[in-house]
């Protein structure tokens, strides 16, 4: 792929402050787009992850957003085609994860996992569709190995993932032709809170013998921002085999 496929486009990323969100974003700037990313509570973080941007010489902003508020989203949107003039990609990477037993999820931690991973890409996606539309741009959705395999003790994170992935479906009919709508789905990726044994006991079940990284998962995302947009309602799993 072009090192600067994306030259002179445009990118939204919610949670792109860091960890994966902020690889996604880097990513995508080296391949030649600008950015606006979104942040909750990591505001130092973000300012960081923009002089990054910066850095390789594209133009960067980081805006507050809790994509669980319409009003939140549609201020976020706003200063992204403020600031651009125009949203190609967006990429709906914000979320939580959770780990409770089944039996003892209340109400509220439901809610709460849902309103982030399931409601907030509905509504980033809504708000920014006449934008995405007039460019005919993408939409690439952060799901998850678990949206496509039970994990007991996340019943709650994998039933809203799994609503992502038929979400990006849907999407991507209601959205078309203008603009292709795909999803990427990790597996484990090594982040900086896992511990060696867990990661060790991850990549001994992993055919390609190691874990995922950021990596992995903003490749797969320039894959869909920058590729042909015949290509969309596809989920694709980044996971090096685990759920196979």
């Amino acid at each position: 792929m072009p090192t600067l496929a994306l030259n002179g486009k445009s990118a939204l990323v919610t949670g792109g402050a860091r960890r994966i969100g902020r690889t996604i974003a880097l990513e995508l700037a080296r391949a030649g787009a600008d950015l606006t990313i979104t942040f909750r509570e990591s505001e130092s973080e973000a300012k960081q992850t923009v002089r990054q941007i910066e850095a390789l010489g594209r133009r960067a902003e980081a805006v507050p957003c809790d994509v669980r508020s319409e009003t939140s989203v549609r201020a976020v949107v706003a200063a992204a085609a403020a600031f651009h003039k125009h949203i190609d990609i967006l990429v709906n990477n914000a979320a939580v994860y959770a780990s409770v037993p089944l039996d003892q999820i209340s109400v509220e931690q439901w809610d709460t996992v849902f309103e982030t991973n399931t409601r907030g890409p509905f509504l980033v996606a809504r708000e920014a569709l006449p934008h995405l539309r007039a460019a005919r741009g993408r939409i690439v959705n952060i799901g998850s190995l678990g949206g496509l395999r039970a994990w007991a003790g996340h019943g709650h994170y994998c039933a809203s993932k799994a609503a992502l992935h038929m979400l990006t479906q849907v999407m991507a009919k209601a959205f078309a032709p203008e603009v292709s709508v795909n999803c990427v789905a990790p597996g484990w990726i090594d982040l900086d809170d896992h511990t060696d044994e867990t990661a060790a006991r991850f990549a001994a079940k992993t055919p390609m013998r190691r874990n995922g990284s950021a990596d992995d998962i903003a490749e797969a995302v320039l894959y869909f921002a920058a590729s042909s947009g015949f290509v969309t309602g596809q989920v694709l799993t980044v996971d090096g085999g685990l759920g196979l």
